[in-house]
């Protein structure tokens, strides 16, 4: 009792943990949600380019996850930790690259190249801040209890974070209203007699600009809370180099480190689950903003879906604390995960309805959360786990949290790409105020079919972790002995 009561973090410093995850949710969330329309609505992309740039551009971020993992684990320690250095010294570079992206360049060559050069080094520079960031959990403190506590206001403050990066970049670009151009079919069809001329008028009074300056406005609103976050954190968590060390250890190679890490069960398992399920959210996410623009028609309200949706996520990470408490982390993720699988079908069957949309983003947001929060508290364990079958290997706790990292990161930029190139196939208009049906249809598919199936895939898949409650306990008290 005296040690763990020696561990126990304040309030205060698990706040200011959580507080670092925000730039990385922030910042996620706006590309995530407003790229993909960004690049094809207002840079105007030809929609080929725009899944070039998506798929790339998530490919190079899931490769330099375990890059920066490998060079952590080389890192030595310093006055101010092993961990915190790579903090500081990425976020004022991240931060102009950020925003970097977001400005349209008045060049008639090179757009492309432009906006795929500054979004991988933006990616390699906030994997810089988020990889050291999350093997921080096993530095704070050596208690299961406190871990648990501190990744849970973790959790509370980056779905919080999704909150603000949806607010402030669907608010400020809600402001202005893109324009669109009809489509000339659309057009033939209502009135035969229209000029060729009006064919390139807008539809939505605005300009094209000021949607611009709109977006570079929400970007350096998000860079000043990046910076933010980034020092708050710096000054109050201390980096613990005990917290993970046991008496046996002794320093293992990074490539042997890799192997034992990959030959581990539950880490395999676990990562199996998790994978087809975090896949899911994010080809939702990645989509929504064209479904509600173009399938549901709701122009002008897409932005504060979307805020409706992490505001309900935001509110419910205690309740899902409280859950896998009380019942387990397994149960929690069968409960809360699948929950979301009955509202994703009830969007794309019922006819658009704005009230029945609020309503489904609501209950959407509950499983957004237990999605959000799970595999970051189920991590610690499966760390832990293979402590007590290596007890003489340390410092791969960044290897774990990379890869889990890199395997999702991979596989959305798959999946966003095929899923933007799936759009061009079904012939979809740049900046048209409409799309044909085949595009429409292309939408339901990749917000509802698609993601409830890879959900039910990730469900089967979970039920080989072996990591329950019984199992925890054990691990707790045989790593207790063991230090």
């Amino acid at each position: 009792r005296l040690q763990e009561s020696r561990e126990r973090l304040s309030v205060c410093s698990k706040l200011c943990y959580a507080v670092g995850g925000a730039p990385y949710q922030i910042t996620g969330c706006a590309l995530g949600f407003f790229l993909q329309i960004y690049l094809l609505d207002v840079a105007q992309l030809d929609p080929f380019y725009a899944s070039i740039i998506l798929f790339v551009g998530r490919a190079w971020d899931a490769v330099t996850d375990p890059m920066v993992g490998f060079f952590i684990s080389k890192t030595p320690w310093t006055r101010f930790g092993r961990l915190m250095p790579w903090i500081i010294f990425s976020t004022p570079f991240a931060v102009i690259s950020y925003f970097l992206i977001w400005f349209v360049p008045d060049i008639s060559r090179g757009q492309v190249m432009w906006y795929l050069i500054f979004y991988c080094i933006f990616q390699t520079l906030v994997t810089c801040f988020h990889v050291p960031y999350s093997a921080l959990t096993m530095f704070i403190s050596r208690e299961q209890s406190e871990r648990d506590s501190a990744t849970a206001y973790r959790m509370t403050v980056e779905v919080l974070g999704t909150v603000l990066g949806t607010a402030i970049q669907g608010q400020i670009v809600g402001k202005v209203v893109t324009p669109c151009i009809e489509s000339p079919l659309f057009i033939s069809k209502t009135n035969s007699s229209v000029d060729m001329e009006e064919l390139n008028m807008t539809h939505d009074t605005g300009s094209l600009t000021d949607t611009r300056n709109a977006y570079m406005i929400a970007a350096g609103v998000i860079g000043g809370l990046y910076i933010l976050c980034a020092v708050i954190l710096s000054v109050g968590v201390r980096e613990r180099r005990e917290s993970s060390e046991l008496q046996s250890d002794e320093p293992v190679s990074f490539f042997r480190g890799l192997k034992l890490v990959m030959n581990h069960g539950a880490y395999i398992k676990l990562i199996a689950g998790f994978l087809f399920t975090s896949l899911a959210f994010m080809l939702l996410e990645g989509n929504f903003a064209l479904f509600c623009t173009y399938t549901l028609g709701f122009r002008n309200e897409f932005q504060n879906i979307l805020l409706a949706i992490m505001l309900s996520a935001t509110l419910t990470i205690p309740l899902w604390q409280w859950f896998l408490t009380r019942f387990g982390k397994k149960t929690a993720v069968y409960v809360g995960i699948s929950s979301a699988i009955p509202f994703l079908i009830m969007v794309a069957v019922l006819d658009s309805n704005l009230i029945i949309t609020y309503i489904v983003a609501v209950a959407a947001g509950i499983s957004v959360a237990a999605a959000f929060l799970l595999p970051w508290s189920m991590l610690p364990d499966v760390i832990d786990d293979f402590k007590l079958q290596h007890p003489d290997s340390h410092g791969h706790e960044a290897i774990f949290f990379s890869f889990y990292v890199f395997f999702t990161k991979f596989t959305s930029g798959v999946s966003l790409g095929i899923s933007t190139l799936s759009l061009d196939f079904a012939g979809y208009q740049t900046r048209g105020c409409s799309q044909p049906s085949e595009v429409n249809f292309t939408l339901k598919m990749l917000v509802s079919a698609v993601p409830v199936g890879l959900i039910l895939l990730g469900l089967l898949l979970f039920k080989l972790y072996p990591i329950d409650e019984e199992k925890r306990r054990k691990n707790k008290k045989a790593l207790q002995d063991l230090r």
